[in-house]
């Protein structure tokens, strides 16, 4: 899936020589990523098929990406899918680049015949919520988190 989504935006899956500018996209984030953690997290992404990831390129350079995660529930017949990371670089916001991404992700999960889809987004993240609520995303419950001991603690 190689597609325009206008003159401005190129939408295609993510390639292994990517991996720099996810890392400094993560960063961006707020997750600090170093290119060779990335390329780890890639390489055992890309070789799991229930993992998509997209990305935005404009200019002639990578300015956004997607990953989506495709999974089956106790709650219901049909798979689900769940939008792990959308991430646009700081300086290519708000022109359109992360409605292409998350367009291309929901084509891309319907033509998979996967019909629900949701996302989590931080508390502090107000922008991150408006922008999933134009695209018509509701929100229906709270999301709790734990961080377990590991053995090293």
């Amino acid at each position: 899936m190689s597609e325009p989504v206008s003159a401005d935006v190129l939408i295609r899956p993510v390639e292994l020589s990517d991996t720099a500018v996810l890392a400094t996209l993560m960063c961006q984030l707020g997750y600090e990523t170093r290119t060779a953690e990335m390329e780890m997290r890639l390489n055992s992404i890309l070789s799991d098929p229930r993992y998509r990831t997209f990305v935005g390129v404009a200019e002639g350079r990578v300015c956004g990406m997607i990953g989506t995660f495709c999974h089956h529930s106790y709650e219901h017949n049909n798979p689900s899918a769940r939008i792990l990371a959308l991430v646009v670089a700081e300086e290519m916001r708000g022109r359109g680049v992360g409605r292409a991404l998350v367009r291309a992700a929901e084509a891309d999960l319907l033509a998979r015949n996967i019909t629900r889809l949701a996302v989590n987004t931080h508390l502090t993240r107000k922008e991150a919520h408006l922008f999933y609520e134009r695209l018509r995303y509701e929100k229906n419950g709270f999301r709790f988190f734990k961080k377990l001991p590991s053995q090293a603690d």
